[in-house]
């Protein structure tokens, strides 16, 4: 019995770690989408009345200014000062909005296209203890030592950057991605972390 509601449970809330992301995507652009409609109202308007054009013309003018406006703000942000007032802008949001730092790291992993820049997963023993916390190499140096990045949960983008020799590093055959949504949603998911370093353990 209790392995049927483990497994309800599990599968509960991994029906929402899917869903919840794309509804909270879903609910934004139908509000940004609401909202363009009503100030474009008398240009749509005009545009329908002066042409053959139906309604839809109005969904396409406010679908192309979306898009524009996505593709400028990206350009933005590339820009040194554009990160600096995104920066400011999420320092604030995060500090008004409780879980803006959690739901914009879901968001931006969920559409991240590129390959993270780590090149692989490990446990790694930081201190003099048997605890283990789950990092990605970032970089190998010629006299053994490794970087690794340790990243604090739910927002993998803060954390922690350790300078360690290679024998406190045991890799883990665990895809990048994986960890990461491990530590997106504060631990749930390690298993196969663990399970991966039982099967090789030792230092690499």
């Amino acid at each position: 019995m209790e392995r049927i509601k483990d497994f309800i449970k599990t599968s509960l809330l991994g029906g929402f770690a899917v869903i919840l992301p794309i509804a909270i995507l879903l609910v934004i652009f139908k509000w940004l989408f609401t909202l363009i409609v009503r100030i474009i109202k008398p240009l749509t308007e005009l545009v329908v009345a002066r042409s053959d054009l139906q309604e839809i013309a109005a969904g396409i003018i406010v679908l192309g200014i979306i898009l524009a406006s996505c593709f400028l703000l990206g350009v933005v942000v590339k820009t040194r000062f554009g990160k600096f007032i995104q920066n400011r802008i999420d320092y604030r949001l995060s500090r008004l909005i409780p879980g803006y730092g959690m739901i914009k790291s879901t968001v931006v992993h969920f559409f991240e296209r590129e390959k993270p820049p780590f090149s692989s997963v490990a446990l790694v023993r930081a201190f003099t203890s048997d605890t283990l916390m789950t990092g990605f190499v970032t970089e190998k140096h010629s006299n053994g030592w490794q970087t690794i990045f340790v990243p604090c949960g739910p927002n993998p983008t803060t954390g922690y950057i350790f300078h360690m020799p290679s024998k406190d590093v045991f890799p883990v055959a665990v895809p990048v991605e994986d960890a990461l949504r491990s530590v997106i949603s504060c631990g749930v998911g390690s298993k196969p972390l663990l399970e991966a370093n039982a099967q090789h353990p030792g230092p690499s």
